[in-house]
């Protein structure tokens, strides 16, 4: 089975994401333990019914629960709400954290930051808003506890002030675990790697991690953070190694990039590399195996850390999947 997973993008039509963008004024945030009875308790309630919306396939009452502004992008929700379904079978939803906030005071719309802390202060959870109109909103993170691929789910909620509801916004799915092993199995392992000095096995160990343990883009902890400046500390990394010349006998490929690619729920790399400019089927395979053989031969440490790999070929700008082999099929 094919997925095509959108999860590890968040289809959040109702804004974009930036990365850091400036905070804007007179925004706040309020996490779950600090909101009043009335606003937790219709966030966890209009959250946990989007939630199993997604993991019953229910289509209707998912179009129905659709912001008027994002009604437009519904194809786009509906493929991640598929995606997302698959990624809840086989378990039950359970609400992870909940986050109310508040952009009411804005203008227009503006790249926002938010600061959300918990009662202590001792821990603060930064979210990343990009184009954000003024407004209430609400970010729900759940889990599918007992799903084979630990499926978790990311739903952006505005408030529809005129009907007086939480209305949804945007909606991304990830897997929580990939070939059994979850996020923090993954870190763990980059850790190793690291130490015996496999710098690129080490680096994509990093990304697999991250995307396991949050299914949002938007969202920066402190694990997040120290998971990010152990990657960036580690030696003889794939970071500044593109585009990459590969010597193959007569021939040279070049690769574009690597990237972690989950569509198949397996912990797969994914290389996207420029054609010779073949197009029969067979001769586009020929040509797929001959790179991914090369890319080994060069980085042989991957073998042992990952499924397999994905051959992407770029031609005339365009990039396409040609296919995906388990490490063992490869030469």
């Amino acid at each position: 089975m094919r997925v095509c997973l959108k999860g590890w993008a968040l289809l959040a039509v109702l804004m974009g994401l930036l990365a850091w963008p400036a905070a804007a004024d007179a925004t706040s945030c309020t996490t779950q333990a600090e909101m009043v009875g009335l606003d937790r308790d219709a966030l966890t309630a209009a959250g946990g019914r989007f939630a199993v919306t997604v993991a019953e396939q229910d289509e209707a009452a998912l179009k129905a629960a659709l912001l008027p502004a994002v009604a437009a992008d519904w194809d786009g929700i509906r493929q991640a709400a598929e995606d997302g379904a698959v990624l809840m079978k086989g378990g039950q939803v359970q609400l992870r954290a909940l986050y109310l906030l508040d952009a009411a005071s804005l203008t227009a719309p503006a790249d926002t930051q938010f600061f959300c802390s918990n009662v202590s202060g001792t821990m603060t959870v930064t979210l990343n808003m990009r184009a954000l109109p003024p407004g209430r909103y609400g970010v729900v993170l759940a889990d599918a506890a007992g799903a084979p691929n630990a499926g978790q789910l990311g739903l952006l909620l505005a408030w529809d002030g005129t009907a007086s509801v939480w209305k949804l916004g945007g909606l991304s799915a990830r897997p929580g675990s990939l070939d059994g092993q979850d996020g923090v199995w993954w870190w763990s392992r980059a850790r190793e790697l690291a130490q015996d000095g496999q710098g690129w096995p080490s680096w994509y160990a990093c990304d697999v991690a991250r995307s396991l343990l949050v299914p949002v883009e938007f969202l920066s902890s402190p694990n997040l953070e120290k998971l990010g400046a152990e990657q960036l500390a580690i030696k003889n990394s794939p970071q500044n190694a593109f585009p990459l010349m590969l010597p193959d006998g007569p021939r040279t490929w070049k690769i574009d990039g690597v990237h972690v690619d989950e569509t198949l729920l397996h912990a797969d790399l994914a290389v996207t590399y420029e054609s010779t400019g073949v197009t029969d089927p067979a001769a586009q395979r020929t040509e797929a195996i001959a790179v991914l053989t090369a890319f080994l031969k060069a980085q042989p440490g991957l073998r042992q850390s990952f499924h397999g790999l994905w051959a992407y070929v770029v031609k005339d700008g365009k990039r396409t999947a040609v296919m995906e082999l388990a490490m063992g099929q490869i030469p």
